[in-house]
């Protein structure tokens, strides 16, 4: 579950009590029609660009980006001369079941349209919440915070990755009888996706750093009490 000093960060900054919280992505926010986004006032739909200093960063890594992507074939190569020379039975039939079951859960993502970032209906709460999502904060990444009041929504003002925390400030509120934080997949495959559910059976899909987040652990254990 979300750390003392992460909760404590939270208050000072926020003046809210986290149950749970992870730094969440979104996809690419496909485009509106045209009549939709001038009623919402033409809002913006991209993040901001990078700062110089995090697009100095990039440069200075990239040259060992490029040496990883180059070393990638040999990678693969290895692991299949690996998978060839295995006489394990158990070994095999593991990564065969690992590819099946990968390709179970990538198949009924597609079939409950899960591989999209909402629902598609931009009359809706999710579609109308979307379209507001860059409005506060042209920062990629959203602070999804569950509290006993609902969900909060924190971001710096601008895009960057240094010292976020210190910089954001709440940009969304949504209470529960609004909506709800969901695990589309519990118990049963693990995924970093999750999802926003609106009360009007709208939802849009965000991204946690990882398959085992904060908030999914939170989801899969189900509300505990603050030990703050």
């Amino acid at each position: 579950m979300t750390s003392r000093g992460k909760r404590r960060v939270i208050a000072d900054r926020l003046g809210i009590q986290a149950e749970a919280a992870e730094w969440c992505t979104l996809d690419k926010i496909p485009a509106p029609p045209a009549d939709v986004l001038q009623a919402a006032g033409s809002p913006r739909l991209r993040p901001g660009r990078m700062p110089i200093l995090e697009m100095l960063g990039t440069a200075l890594i990239s040259p060992f980006i490029l040496i990883g992507w180059l070393l990638t074939p040999l990678d693969g190569a290895h692991e299949a001369v690996m998978r060839a020379l295995s006489t394990s039975k158990r070994e095999r039939e593991r990564r065969r079941e690992k590819h099946a079951d990968d390709e179970r859960r990538e198949a009924l993502i597609v079939e409950q349209g899960l591989d999209r970032v909402f629902d598609g209906n931009w009359q809706g709460a999710a579609g109308q919440f979307l379209l507001r999502w860059y409005t506060h904060s042209t920062c990629d990444a959203r602070l999804v915070v569950i509290t006993q009041d609902g969900i909060v929504l924190a971001a710096p003002p601008v895009r960057g990755v240094m010292d976020r925390e210190k910089r954001m400030n709440v940009v969304a509120r949504l209470a529960p009888e609004e909506a709800s934080l969901a695990d589309p997949f519990p118990y049963e495959y693990e995924t970093r996706m999750l999802l926003l559910s609106f009360r009007d059976g709208t939802w849009l899909r965000i991204e946690a750093g990882d398959t085992h987040s904060d908030l999914h652990k939170y989801l899969l254990r189900g509300p505990q009490k603050s030990d703050v």
